[in-house]
């Protein structure tokens, strides 16, 4: 925690330290924070941009943590998957109420991504971080993804403690893994490169309910889903337009070596 201090510091932005240590935002969070996030907590719009641009120029503390058990470019399929509108519902609950929700949102994706091999390597706020090929890798990784992203968006949807949406985001690409950090519920599993940053950034794209794909994860599922191009996307700490696909339902004629 002291390297986020640090890093505040010379932002001239200490007085944060505090905030950021009890909503816990380490250093392996900050490539995945959203303006949102940061407005949620209750930093300024001058500040987040401040934030973020030192973010995107990439000064940002390394993670000395990782030096210790990382192993050689693998590739992996990185879901992150969002709940919409928690700011309204802060409006409206109780904060334990809240808390509780937020819960059963997790606890729902985490059933969805489970059924497809898939691995929760980190709860941040209402988001959640999944991996799709590490620890244990399967030829079909990314439709994986794709399916446990359409269940965990039925799932949610489906929940009677409050009208709750979910946008999901997801990229394949080769990564760096690195020994898990922490420990028991704290425990998370580092994957390292521009993968897990898309995914984040994809998500922030997507509307409500729907599913976004990265161009790398669509060349990989053929004909196996209904899709929709979502265009050119400029996403922030991503250099140059990445393109996305909106991913509708699984396809009625279904193969993974049909052109595209």
């Amino acid at each position: 925690m002291q390297q986020i201090v640090d890093w505040l510091e010379k932002l001239d932005l200490g007085r944060y330290a505090q905030l950021f240590a009890e909503t816990e935002i380490d250093v392996s969070v900050l490539p995945h924070l959203t303006d949102q996030d940061l407005k949620e907590i209750g930093v300024p719009l001058e500040h987040r941009r401040k934030i973020f641009a030192a973010i995107n120029a990439g000064s940002i503390p390394p993670l000395p943590e990782l030096t210790i058990g990382i192993r050689p470019n693998r590739q992996v399929t990185v879901m992150f998957s969002d709940l919409v509108g928690s700011t309204a519902l802060s409006a409206r609950m109780e904060p334990e109420v809240l808390r509780e929700v937020i819960s059963v949102y997790q606890t729902s994706v985490a059933v969805a991504v489970r059924r497809f091999d898939g691995f929760v390597a980190k709860y941040i706020g209402d988001g959640v971080l999944v991996y799709f090929g590490y620890p244990e890798a399967h030829a079909d990784d990314p439709e994986r993804a794709v399916r446990a992203g359409l269940e965990l968006i039925a799932a949610v949807s489906t929940l009677t403690h409050a009208a709750l949406q979910t946008r999901v985001g997801i990229a394949t690409g080769l990564a760096v893994v690195g020994d898990r950090i922490g420990s028991d519920s704290a425990q998370e599993q580092a994957v390292v490169g521009k993968t897990p940053n898309l995914a984040a950034r994809l998500q922030s794209v997507a509307e409500p309910n729907m599913v976004v794909i990265a161009e790398s994860t669509r060349k990989l599922l053929g004909n196996l889903f209904e899709i929709e191009d979502f265009g050119g996307k400029d996403l922030k700490g991503i250099s140059g337009a990445e393109r996305a696909w909106a991913v509708l339902r699984p396809s009625s004629v279904e193969s993974r070596h049909a052109g595209a």
